[in-house]
């Protein structure tokens, strides 16, 4: 499918493929798309020997739509408590916003995060087919679906693997996760030299590897969510179980993850376990899903591409995302009141956008700016701030 790619931005204005089904490259593709059945067809064909091209069936590329039970192993109703952090990651997934969940073992990050690829709307038939297409370059097996990818790399992984490379440079975990979800678990595991690497692909949506003969480019515009303990026990703050590491260990434990990754997260939360004894929602992934389509919907309008709130560039943001003088300055007042930086501030006006995208709408509303200040407000989580629970 690459090959296909490229002779089509090449200028090619015919070409053969085995008996595929590309009816999903009409839309795109200004060349004739021939499929034949084998290579012998083919010569024949280009003999003329035989004007008859391939007319049998054709295996489908695009794999069929399945039901939500299917394909999504948790459902948000199927989770007990945690609204804020339902609520935060219905946001992360409207806007595109990157998540980390803090908290005890067994109060459900994992859960969250595995919950959390259910409400993301499927993707374009062409966000689909760069999908793909990565895919392809990496040699992975896997059919092509409108379902956003899924990555979920060991926290042994290497930096090799995870940002891409290699002798012969081919895409990496975040690559994969285009357009889709790279969950993180245990990101304390991670070392701090893997983690930094994903700063600048974080920012740009793309990573470009460097070898001596060559450097490639590819896109990584993922949905990051990671999930973490305080501590290398897992305990620290809890008021059930002590904690058995020492300071040095939590603060060396709490520094895996640098400052500047912290800074580009729009979500740091605070769980607390949720017992049995709680209503699962009665909301369920499809209901969310719905709503994260119809706010995705009114970012591609608005921006005319693929861009999402957390990933447009500032200067189209300003343009279009409509704030008023008074919303502005109200926003100014704030961060200077928090000594909150430009890139938080910034954050703070995306973060507003995506909300008011999910109430649908097209003018900035004091409400969506209002809670996304109270979301900034949030107390450190990596040192035991506020807890989402019960509530």
């Amino acid at each position: 499918l690459p090959a296909v790619q490229q002779a089509l931005s090449l200028g090619f204005k015919r070409i053969y493929l085995p008996p595929v089904d590309v009816s999903f490259l009409d839309d795109t593709a200004e060349a004739e798309l021939v499929p034949l059945p084998t290579v012998e067809a083919l010569v024949e064909h280009l003999r003329g020997q035989s004007s008859l091209l391939f007319e049998g069936i054709l295996t489908s590329v695009i794999s069929a739509a399945a039901d939500d039970a299917e394909v999504f192993q948790t459902d948000f109703s199927a989770v007990r408590g945690q609204t804020k952090a339902k609520r935060a990651l219905e946001i992360s997934a409207a806007g595109g916003h990157h998540t980390l969940l803090v908290g005890l073992p067994g109060c459900g990050k994992s859960l969250l995060a595995s919950a959390f690829s259910s409400i993301m709307p499927d993707l374009r038939k062409e966000d689909a087919l760069e999908v793909y297409s990565l895919y392809h370059l990496a040699r992975e097996k896997k059919g092509m679906s409108l379902r956003p990818p899924y990555r979920q790399p060991h926290h042994s992984a290497s930096a090799i693997s995870l940002i891409g490379g290699g002798t012969h440079p081919k895409p990496g975990e975040i690559s994969l996760a285009h357009r889709g979800l790279l969950f993180l678990d245990e990101l304390g595991e991670f070392s701090r030299k893997t983690l930094d690497m994903l700063r600048q692909p974080m920012e740009s949506g793309e990573v470009t590897i460097s070898r001596v003969k060559q450097a490639v480019t590819y896109p990584s515009s993922f949905t990051l969510i990671a999930a973490t303990n305080r501590c290398p026990c897992g305990y620290y703050g809890s008021r059930e179980r002590y904690c058995t590491c020492t300071p040095r260990q939590v603060t060396d434990y709490q520094l895996k993850v640098s400052g500047p990754i912290v800074d580009r997260l729009d979500f740091v939360l605070s769980l607390k376990s949720s017992g049995l004894q709680e209503k699962a929602a009665s909301e369920t992934s499809s209901e969310i899903r719905r709503r994260v389509g119809c706010a995705r919907s009114l970012q591609y309008e608005r921006y005319q591409s693929h861009a999402l709130n957390a990933t447009v560039s500032y200067q189209q943001l300003e343009r279009t995302a409509g704030f008023s003088e008074i919303q502005l300055q109200w926003i100014s007042i704030v961060c200077f009141e928090q000594k909150w930086s430009n890139r938080t501030q910034v954050k703070l006006l995306r973060l507003a956008r995506t909300i008011a995208d999910l109430q649908g709408s097209e003018a900035m509303t004091d409400s969506a700016i209002e809670e996304a200040i109270k979301w900034r407000k949030l107390p450190n989580a990596l040192q035991g701030g506020e807890h989402f629970g019960k509530t």
